[in-house]
C-alpha cells in the first residue's frame, strides 16, 4: 500500500498528463473530495485512479465546459469501484477462491456475496457456471447427485439467455450447491486409480469380460464364463472384475451417498457368503 502522499501526487499527475491522463479536461474538486478520494483508495493507485476515471467520465460538463466533482459524486465513484475487480489480475484469483471456499464451507449468504462481486464486476457467468459445475462433482458430489444435472442446465441455460436474466439462474445454482451436503469421495476415487496406473500397475483384463463380439473372438474363447448379474437375484452375482483386488472408493455417509455404501455393503456381504459356499 502507498502513503497518502504518494497517491496524492499520482492523483495529481493524473490531472495534469495530457497524454495519458486527464489534463485535456477542466475538472474542479469541491473541498475536501481528492482528500476523500486518497483516504478511502486504502493505499491502492488503481482504485484511486479508477474512481478518477469513473467519477470524470461520468459526470456531465456544464455550460462552460467544468465538470464539477462534489463530495457526493466521489462517494458513488469509490463505491462503484470497490464492487469491481481486475479480472485478469490477483483480486480476480481472491473473489473466485473465496466463492468456492464459501460454497465448500456451506455458507450459502457468503457464496451469495461473492456471485454478486462477480455480477456487478461483468465476470463472464458462463466462467462462473463452469466453476459451478466442476464444484458440482468435486465438492457436492454423491452426496446430491442432482447438483451435477443443476449445474449443467444451469449452464446451458446462462449461454441462452445472457445477462441480466442469468444472475436468476446463477443464484438458485450456488445456493443449492452451499446449502447441499458434501461429498469429494468420487475426487479421491479417481485420483487413487489415476495413481495406481502411473506406478505401472496396467493390469490385464479378465478373459471372462473380453469382448466376443468379433470374428475368431469365440475360439480364443474370448467372454467365456461371464455371468450376466440381471440374470439372479438382486441383479447381483459375484465374480471377478480385476485380476489384483483394489479398492479406490470409499464411500460416505453424507447425504444421499449412505445409500450407495448401504448398497456395496451389501454387495459385499453376498460376495463374502458366495466365498465361503
Amino acid at each position: 500500500p502507498l502513503n497518502s502522499e504518494a497517491l496524492t501526487q499520482i492523483f495529481k499527475n493524473a490531472l495534469s498528463d495530457k497524454e495519458r491522463g486527464l489534463g485535456n479536461k477542466n475538472i474542479i474538486f469541491e473541498e475536501g473530495v481528492i482528500e476523500y478520494l486518497v483516504e478511502m483508495a486504502s493505499g491502492d493507485s488503481r482504485r484511486l485512479l479508477n474512481a478518477l476515471e469513473i467519477g470524470v467520465l461520468s459526470t456531465p460538463e456544464n455550460d462552460n465546459s467544468e465538470i464539477h466533482i462534489t463530495l457526493e459524486i466521489a462517494k458513488e465513484m469509490i463505491q462503484t469501484r470497490a464492487i469491481l475487480y481486475d479480472r485478469d489480475g490477483d483480486y480476480h484469483y481472491d473473489i473466485i477462491s473465496a466463492f468456492i471456499k464459501s460454497m465448500r464451507g456451506s455458507d450459502v449468504d457468503a457464496a451469495l456475496y461473492y456471485l454478486a462481486r462477480m455480477l456487478e464486476a461483468g465476470e463472464d457467468i458462463r466462467f462462473i457456471a463452469r466453476r459451478c459445475a466442476i464444484f458440482a462433482a468435486e465438492d457436492v458430489g454423491l452426496a446430491e447427485p442432482f447438483a451435477l444435472t443443476l449445474a449443467a442446465s444451469a449452464f446451458d441455460l446462462v449461454e441462452k439467455i445472457g445477462m441480466p436474466e442469468s444472475d436468476l439462474i446463477l443464484s438458485e445454482l450456488v445456493t443449492f450447491l452451499a446449502g447441499s451436503p458434501k461429498s469429494n469421495s468420487t475426487t479421491i476415487a479417481i485420483n487413487n486409480a489415476k495413481k495406481f496406473i502411473k506406478e505401472g500397475k496396467a493390469l490385464e483384463v479378465p478373459n471372462h469380460l473380453k469382448c466376443n463380439h468379433y470374428k475368431a473372438a469365440k475360439k480364443l474363447g474370448r467372454g467365456e464364463g461371464y455371468k450376466y448379474p440381471h440374470n439372479f437375484s438382486g441383479h447381483f452375482v459375484d465374480q471377478e472384475y480385476m485380476s489384483v483386488k483394489e479398492k479406490f472408493y470409499t464411500p460416505l455417509e453424507n447425504g444421499k451417498e449412505k445409500n450407495i455404501k448401504s448398497y456395496l455393503e451389501w454387495i459385499k456381504q453376498i460376495s463374502e457368503k458366495s466365498k465361503k459356499s
